[in-house]
């Protein structure tokens, strides 16, 4: 077991990872279930990791419901608020001032009840990242000893689904949901802050109670057993039964390794259209003919080594590519068609664009074709390939040499020695064409059949070259 060095309390604090998160698509209807027994209805916990995808509507976190007016819940509301709400018995509703708006960061959201505090002010209680939220746009507390829905055996509790007038499905990841019922826990009983005083996870080491639980999501099965992806560790074995849920949806991306997505708050003066699902990992131009726009990736770089792959479904005029996000969003037309272009994109028919100049240097691609990237900040190289193979027999392990990267086929490294970071990026500019992207940073929304890792984190169709890494904060730390 790691530790660190005792921060400024002079504690030593446990080293614990988390390795596991579970990505729900707000698209797929997807959701975890279990029926409850009877339990403390007046006093509970929950506390999960969140990674937010899609914002602005409605997304339940946890509820125990049946309709609209029988109603207890955990959400984000339609201006990305924390909203906790109980109809009909214990009547009250808390709603944040504070906005959850960021699609790359992780929350650790603690929902802790005690109706028979004295205090009303104490019943009900919401924390964020180890800190108690105490600004309210609204603030009504249950009574004294009101019985709540949680823990109710004529109530199933559901994760990342709530039945109202319509359904809300979250989207997003989870990662390490404890639920205690019989005690209102702080933050404090799940996480930390480090020497730097950001907030880290900790071992829950308590009890759980009758309906408590605790999800790694370590699983990939499809039943309600230990071998599920809604498996209970805590040893009460009170395991969920996932929904519209596979094994693709067991990721690699936590609060204590954050991988790389698209960034659905980009925004360029060309085009902005398409939609984002699976977590962020796709980018969907098929909805019209119409649609066009970028996705560009939550991470930069300007050093290092980084490897990612692109599932192309519909082709079309799919593009793929390496840019200044923020030189590309000022844009008002095509980038390609811009000089300086502020970075390169291989087209759909093989050939490099930038600077207002096509050339020709990979084979075209079909549907489903994978496409590679590894970009080389050290040499300022970026290397190009499809299902396996580089392109123009590239060798992303030649260093300076540049062996059949995409800046030697230009004879041109500029792009990449601007000093400005450099973001992986799709784009499709056709009124015309309908592409879609699955994206891989290591977290594939796609079944991989081979299973790469990059020497330790990820999974990946192909093998990354050596010495080329994830995108991932714990790569990045080491090597960005």
């Amino acid at each position: 077991m790691g530790v660190t060095l005792p921060g400024a309390a002079g504690r030593v604090k446990e080293n614990y990872e988390i390795s596991n998160s579970l990505r729900f698509n707000a698209g797929d209807s997807a959701k975890l279930t279990r029926t409850q027994t009877a339990g403390n209805r007046k006093t509970f916990t929950f506390s999960g990791w969140i990674k937010r995808s899609r914002l602005g509507d409605r997304q339940a976190i946890i509820s125990s419901s049946i309709d609209g007016s029988n109603e207890s819940f955990l959400w984000f509301d339609t201006a990305d608020e924390l909203f906790a709400k109980e109809s009909n018995e214990a009547t009250f509703s808390l709603r944040t001032n504070r906005k959850f708006r960021d699609p790359s960061a992780w929350y650790h959201i603690v929902y802790a009840v005690d109706t028979t505090q004295g205090t009303a002010g104490n019943r009900v209680r919401i924390y964020v990242n180890g800190v108690e939220e105490t600004s309210f746009a609204d603030e009504t507390q249950p009574s004294q000893n009101d019985d709540t829905r949680f823990n109710d055996n004529t109530k199933a509790l559901t994760l990342g689904f709530h039945v109202n007038d319509y359904p809300e499905y979250f989207g997003g990841y989870a990662a390490e949901y404890n639920f205690i019922d019989g005690s209102a826990k702080t933050p404090t009983d799940f996480g930390e802050f480090d020497d730097n005083e950001v907030w880290i996870p900790k071992r829950y080491t308590g009890s759980y109670g009758t309906n408590g639980f605790k999800l790694e999501f370590k699983q990939t099965g499809t039943s309600a057993n230990s071998s599920g992806i809604g498996a209970d560790t805590s040893g009460n074995d009170n395991h969920f039964t996932p929904t519209n849920l596979a094994a693709t949806d067991v990721t690699e991306d936590t609060c204590t390794n954050n991988f790389a997505t698209l960034n659905p708050l980009f925004r360029s003066n060309f085009d902005n259209d398409g939609t984002y699902a699976e977590g962020n990992c796709e980018r969907d131009f098929t909805s019209a003919n119409s649609d066009r726009g970028y996705g560009f990736a939550s991470f930069g770089v300007t050093s290092g080594k980084w490897y990612w792959e692109i599932k192309i479904p519909t082709v079309a005029r799919a593009n793929t590519g390496i840019g200044d996000i923020n030189a590309i969003s000022d844009f008002s037309g095509v980038m390609y068609d811009q000089n300086p272009s502020k970075g390169f994109m291989v087209n759909y028919n093989g050939q490099i664009e930038e600077n207002a100049t096509a050339t020709s240097y990979a084979n075209s691609l079909s549907d489903n074709d994978i496409v590679m990237w590894a970009l080389d900040m050290d040499n300022h190289r970026a290397y190009y390939g499809i299902n396996g193979t580089w392109q123009d027999s590239g060798d992303p392990t030649s260093g300076s040499t540049g062996t059949g990267d995409v800046t030697t086929q230009i004879s041109d490294q500029s792009h990449l020695t601007t000093g400005e970071p450099m973001f992986p990026f799709c784009f499709d500019a056709s009124t015309s064409g309908q592409s879609k992207f699955q994206w891989n940073f290591g977290n594939a929304p796609f079944s991989i059949s081979s299973g790469n890792t990059d020497g330790k984190y990820g999974n990946f169709e192909y093998a990354p070259p050596s010495g080329y890494y994830a995108l991932c904060t714990k790569r990045l730390a080491e090597f960005g």
